[in-house]
This record gives C-alpha cells, sequence and structure tokens, in this order.
C-alpha cells in the first residue's frame, strides 16, 4: 500500500522534530545520563505521530449511488433510529464510527453529489463515546444531495480531538471516497441516513474510510 504522511501532520512533525531534538540537546549537554531514557522516548513518540498521521492511497472498490461508503476509519458503536433537529427535522438512522488514537484520521465523502449544507459549531470535548457528544461537542455538520437522497454526516471532536478540518463549502460537488477533512487525535463520525436504508455493518465491527460499504440506499 502506497503510504504517505497527511498535510495536516506536517507543521506538528516539524514541530516535534525541534522540540524533541532541543531536549535532548539539553539533556546532553546538563544530564548525559538521561539520554539512554530521553532518546528512546523521543524516536517512539516521533514514530507514533508519523504512524498517526499516515494517509494511505486508497482507491474505491466500486463508484455506485447506491452506496454509502465509511467517511471514516473506526469501530460502529451506534445504529439505531433518531431524531435529527438541525438539518432534517425528521427521523433519521444513525450509524457512529468511533475513531482510536491509532486509526487513520482523514475523512472521505460517503458519497458523491453536491455539499447542501455546510455548519461548523463550536462546542464541548466530552469523550466521543458520550450520549451528547454529537450535540454538544466541537462539530462539523455536513449534508450531500446525491440527486436522488440526502446524506448528513458530521465530524465530532473528542477528549483529545482539538482539531476538525473539512475541506468542503457548500455548492461545492465532491467525488465519493475522496478526501474530505482530518480530525486530530481521536475522535467520531456520525452518519444520518435514510431510515429504509438497508445497513450493511453490525456494532463492534471495524470499518475503513473509503472501503467499507455501511448501507445501501434504496432503489
Amino acid at each position: 500500500m502506497n503510504l504517505r504522511i497527511h498535510r495536516e501532520g506536517r507543521a506538528t512533525l516539524l514541530l516535534a522534530a525541534v522540540v524533541f531534538g532541543g531536549i535532548l540537546l539539553a539533556l546532553g549537554q546538563w544530564f548525559p545520563p538521561a539520554l539512554w531514557v530521553g532518546v528512546p522516548l523521543a524516536i517512539g513518540a516521533y514514530f507514533f505521530l508519523l504512524y498517526f498521521f499516515r494517509a494511505p492511497n486508497r482507491p474505491l472498490p466500486e463508484e455506485d449511488p447506491r452506496l454509502i461508503y465509511a467517511p471514516a476509519d473506526g469501530k460502529v458503536v451506534v445504529i439505531e433510529e433518531t431524531t435529527e433537529t438541525e438539518v432534517f427535522g425528521e427521523r433519521r438512522l444513525q450509524v457512529s464510527i468511533f475513531m482510536s488514537p491509532l486509526n487513520v484520521h482523514s475523512n472521505r465523502n460517503p458519497v458523491s453529489g453536491k455539499v447542501a449544507y455546510y455548519r461548523y459549531h463550536p462546542g464541548k470535548y466530552l469523550v466521543a463515546w458520550h450520549p451528547k457528544s454529537s450535540t454538544e461537542n466541537e462539530r462539523t455538520t455536513i449534508v450531500l444531495d446525491t440527486g436522488q437522497e440526502r446524506v448528513l454526516f458530521r465530524q465530532i471532536a473528542g477528549a483529545m480531538a482539538r482539531r476538525i478540518v473539512a475541506y468542503l463549502k457548500e455548492g461545492q460537488e465532491v467525488r465519493q471516497g475522496a478526501e474530505m477533512g482530518f480530525i486530530k487525535f481521536g475522535s467520531r463520525v456520525d452518519l444520518l441516513l435514510p431510515t429504509d436504508c438497508r445497513v450493511q455493518v453490525g456494532i463492534g465491527e471495524s470499518v475503513r474510510s473509503g472501503q467499507t460499504v455501511i448501507a445501501v440506499l434504496p432503489d
């Protein structure tokens, strides 16, 4: 698999290299025995950052207007009907994906279509699995209009995630499986789908953005 470092990680990696290098130089100058511990810790921390900001190349398996692909890597933690109040004001099928710090954190468009709605909401940083995180945490709400259906999804900050990035704007045409944003250090993504979708995943199942089919829209 072709791997690259995500653009959101480049500044962080540069800063980390400067900070870690400065700490090691100071230890070498003032307390050399500490380097036996400091060097392995710095190398380990830097390799974790490299791993976290990895951005694998993932060609879409099949472009199909009926398929809804996972917008994020992670584990399915919620599949339930709920009333969506921000945009639709109606019952929707919610599928939530929890992203741990070990998951790939770039997000992808679940369907092709036009960005019909985009809002950024500042908010709290409750743990991502908290029931109120969908409505009270920092988040973005995005609706993609396929021409037949409208699919809503939210990037939601968690206790560790303090930076949500979305590259979309209203009126923009997007392609299924294309990268649309990034969330740093553990978080959650919610999909709000038509209730007559056929869900293809189960609670606890691990999914991959742009690879795993979450649901199939009705014909």
